[in-house]
């Protein structure tokens, strides 16, 4: 085992679930933070920065088991474990909100740090060409060949939130990413990075975009894919069905007998107007609840098909009058026989 007992230092025991060390981690973290305490600051901050290692550490399942059976050398990076920790601020942050203090680590000390909060593990014994690549650890004089990178961890998953009209006239969307990667010495450091994910007119929900290689890094491992998930947000007058839009659209029962013009706006901004059993035809349809009227071409571009859509589909509504006069009924009956 290391030197130091993490379940000791949030005066927890071994067998603390997640509740006992938040408890724990929010009673320490609010004693020790350094601007809670002026007159100590140094001895605050080492305090702090040890009691959030320890929370990082055994709220993670894989760490905690790799420091339960390794102790810290495990955690060092001589036994291989997946990565990952928050800093001391965000943690903090998770707990109060935000934090409150003006406390800035500005890392130091002959040890370094990473932006995650955790110890720095020692970096590779020699780096042949940066991250990513194999290594060659020195034996003697001779450089004998170790093992290559372990291969990417399963791609990482992201949600990317698109309206209907998006997807229908297309879009460049812009997504700031932060990762952590292992820099040409060995060191683990964060970067940030906006990617440009072009959204084709037509693409589906689920629709899956990669960007190889753009994932978190870990020790001797190389980095993951990241991959961004089409979801589709809700519209407030169109629903998609495959390449079709339907739309939900309620008449009166007047409109419903006499024919009317059902006036739409269009996912590109036009105005899309639809007479609806009002023109000169003898056998104009009749509107009736559920009644189904296709619009073809004006759905969703088809993405495969260039120059290609689908249907409009409005399902029509027919809101019945509550109440009618002796008078109203005579008239409506004289207007259906004579129709009939």
């Amino acid at each position: 085992m290391g030197s130091r007992d993490y379940y000791e230092i949030l005066n927890v025991g071994r067998d603390a679930t997640d509740d006992n060390l938040r408890r724990a981690y929010r009673r320490l973290a609010m004693r020790w933070h350094p601007d809670k305490n002026p007159g100590g600051k140094a001895h605050a901050e080492a305090r702090f920065k040890e009691i959030t290692e320890a929370y990082n550490v055994l709220t993670d399942a894989d760490k905690r088991a790799v420091y339960d059976q390794y102790g810290e050398e495990g955690l060092r990076g001589e036994v291989p474990q997946p990565g990952g920790g928050r800093g001391s601020d965000d943690i903090f942050a998770e707990f109060f909100g935000s934090t409150p203090f003006t406390y800035c680590n500005t890392g130091g000390g002959s040890g370094g740090g990473n932006a995650r909060g955790g110890r720095q593990p020692p970096p590779p014994p020699a780096w042949d060409g940066g991250f990513g690549r194999s290594y060659r650890r020195s034996q003697g004089g001779g450089g004998g060949a170790a093992p290559s990178m372990a291969p990417p961890p399963p791609p990482v998953e992201s949600r990317l939130a698109c309206t209907l009209e998006e997807l229908y006239v297309g879009v460049t969307k812009k997504m700031r990413i932060s990762r952590n990667v292992v820099d040409a010495t060995g060191r683990m450091k964060t970067e940030s990075e906006v990617l440009s994910i072009e959204v084709k007119p037509g693409w589906k929900k689920g629709t899956k975009i990669t960007f190889p290689g753009k994932g978190n890094q870990q020790w001797n491992q190389l980095p993951a894919d990241l991959v961004f998930v089409v979801d589709e947000k809700l519209h407030p007058v169109y629903r998609r069905d495959g390449n079709d839009l339907v739309a939900e659209v309620r008449v009166t029962l007047a409109e419903a007998l006499g024919g009317t013009v059902v006036v739409l706006a269009a996912l590109d901004g036009r105005e899309l107007a639809v007479d609806v059993g009002g023109g000169e035809e003898d056998d104009a349809p009749v509107v009736r609840p559920g009644y189904e009227l296709v619009v073809p071409a004006e759905g969703m571009p088809i993405a495969r098909e260039p120059g290609c859509r689908g249907s409009l589909r409005i399902r029509f509504d027919v809101a019945f009058p509550e109440r009618l006069t002796r008078r109203q009924r005579a008239q409506i009956k004289r207007v259906l026989e004579a129709g009939f």
